[in-house]
């Protein structure tokens, strides 16, 4: 009776002391009022331009049937999953710029993450598939119908969604062991678990240890595939006699690579550095990166540079061109 009676007291004085928080402000960007409204309209127009570009891809793809092959049926779930981060975290950042409180719930929080992670690990996945694809293509074109099949296309789309959606779970249900009494502010303009470690009154040691295990063991298997894919593709083009073919090729593999670079080194130094949960001020810069920028660039990277696309593109103008003057 003595030791029960210890405990609650215990318990009591904790609440006493520290109120625990269900409820959370995103600090955002910035409080000054004229530099509020020039970020909101540059972030609107970021928005706007992400999601026109990557909805009308995977339309573009759904519709055109010569696109139904396994580079377009990637490249049309990767814009589907840059929609996706796009939707989970812009519309609350863009209100928020007019909103007093800023508050956010935390079962909000934990959508807000669920989402971005969804779509983030399925774009890993995604962006491996699309790289042996590659390899597959350029390093045994003769070989690419067997070894590269629909069936194989579909099946890696589905594993790439099943690893997104069962990633963000694992942490999201770690979070809910963790109470918040340190602080009710998050330093981000969304909210993302490293912040919210950051706010824990309980040791977020076991959190802290799965993201390092899960995001890392990800993030290392995918980007390993990347690169041994695109090593043996720059082989092969180094082999090639033609030097326009040549051109063409490292041309096009360079810009893919530097949007896959930029996306795996922004998650890469967010997640696994050593000093990620505790060192919050570099936050910001680096998820602007993989949450606007790449959401963004990735339409025009990946279909701009590609002939098929704009073809099917020029195509649909003329059509309209010609319906409008009839």
């Amino acid at each position: 009776a003595s030791i029960f009676s210890i405990s609650t007291e215990k318990v009591e004085m904790t609440k006493d002391n520290h109120s625990l928080t269900t409820e959370f402000v995103l600090i955002g960007f910035t409080n000054q009022a004229d530099l509020k409204m020039l970020l909101f309209v540059v972030f609107f127009a970021i928005y706007l331009i992400t999601m026109v570009g990557n909805l009308g891809l995977v339309a573009l793809i759904f519709k055109k049937h010569r696109l139904h092959t396994p580079m377009y049926i990637f490249l049309g779930n990767l814009a589907l999953m840059d929609s996706c981060c796009s939707c989970a975290i812009t519309p609350k950042m863009l209100e928020n710029f007019f909103s007093e409180d800023r508050m956010i719930s935390l079962y909000e929080c934990m959508a807000q993450f669920y989402f971005l992670c969804l779509a983030e690990t399925a774009d890993c996945f995604l962006l491996a598939a699309m790289a042996y694809d590659r390899y597959v293509a350029i390093c045994h074109p003769l070989q690419y119908h067997t070894m590269m099949s629909k069936k194989l296309c579909i099946q890696m789309t589905i594993g790439a969604y099943i690893a997104g959606s069962l990633h963000p779970m694992i942490h999201v249900v770690l979070l809910l062991r963790l109470t918040f009494c340190v602080s009710h502010q998050i330093n981000h303009f969304f909210c993302d678990v490293l912040p919210l470690y950051r706010l824990s009154c309980v040791d977020p040691y076991i959190n802290e240890l799965m993201v390092l295990i899960f995001s890392g063991s990800i993030q290392i298997f995918t980007i390993t595939i990347v690169l041994i894919s695109y090593l043996c593709i720059l082989f092969t083009i180094f082999k090639m006699k033609s030097k326009e073919g040549r051109g063409k090729a490292l041309s096009t593999c360079a810009s893919h690579f530097l949007s896959v670079s930029i996306f795996y080194g922004s998650l890469l130094f967010m997640y696994i550095r050593p000093s990620s949960v505790k060192e919050g001020d570099k936050d910001i810069p680096v998820a602007i990166f993989y949450t606007l920028v790449i959401p963004l660039l990735n339409p025009f990277i990946y279909s701009l540079r590609n002939k098929d696309v704009i073809n099917i593109m020029k195509a649909i103008m003329k059509k309209r061109k010609t319906h409008n003057i009839l």
